[in-house]
């Protein structure tokens, strides 16, 4: 396994605010990591930094030994939600199309691109809303309809901000096997407030509330039992 995101010693704050102190990780091919912490403690931002849209105010971040603004496309990005009008007349097949837009020639896909949109709407459990609007769409279907979209591009990193919150039990289940059965190369981060269920399906944690710590499931659930983090360091669940 290679390092393909590297932190040092990485600070950040918003305005005096510190969000983050003196990060370091070392985030390999293949892991699927979860990341928990208290709300405000840092989760988005990291994530924010990893990507690109925000820079460091000390230290440095590192994806394949280069800079995040100029990796971003090897990275795929599932939002908590997504800011649609549920009355803007897009499909699901062209809302995933979407994440082929810079692939796409003045803004028309080929054939073998709608062939591949189609397969993943499939492959998430979607196939007869492939030309059903997104608007129409529950809470859980729309998240998987975001990482189909997040996906179509073949990332080799993959963030989700909590991707599970406010769905139902059994889209939820759904979105965890679609991430399991993802590519095995495809390293995979992603935020949530469901402890109890994302230990059962991760390799590593990172807990964060200004630093951040990296430890295995096992690890975390020792901790918990032992008192020595609080419940509040994942927040609640919406």
């Amino acid at each position: 396994m290679k390092n393909i995101i590297k932190i040092q010693k990485l600070s950040f704050c918003y305005k005096v605010k510190p969000i983050l102190l003196d990060v370091n990780l070392d985030i390999e091919t293949g892991d699927f990591i979860g990341i928990i912490g208290p709300n405000g403690g840092g989760k988005t931002t990291l994530l924010k930094l990893i990507m690109g849209m925000l820079k460091p105010h000390r230290g440095t971040i590192k994806i394949f030994n280069k800079n995040p603004k100029d990796m971003r496309d090897k990275i795929g990005y599932v939002p908590q939600k997504y800011n649609l009008d549920k009355y803007f007349p897009i499909t699901n097949l062209e809302l995933v199309l979407l994440g082929l837009l810079t692939k796409s020639r003045f803004g028309f896909f080929t054939k073998k691109q709608k062939e591949k949109a189609k397969d993943l709407l499939e492959k998430v459990g979607l196939k007869e809303f492939i030309d059903k609007p997104f608007g129409k769409l529950s809470g859980g279907q729309a998240q998987r309809v975001l990482i189909a979209r997040a996906l179509i591009p073949d990332p080799e990193i993959l963030i989700l901000d909590e991707p599970t919150a406010s769905i139902d039990p059994e889209s939820e289940r759904a979105i965890f096997d679609i991430l399991i059965k993802s590519d095995k190369k495809r390293t995979i981060l992603m935020v949530s407030h469901d402890l109890n269920t994302i230990i059962k399906e991760v390799k590593k944690i990172i807990t964060v509330q200004k630093n951040a710590n990296v430890m295995t499931p096992e690890m975390v659930c020792k901790h918990f039992a032992l008192g020595l983090y609080h419940p509040t360091i994942i927040g609640q669940k919406k």
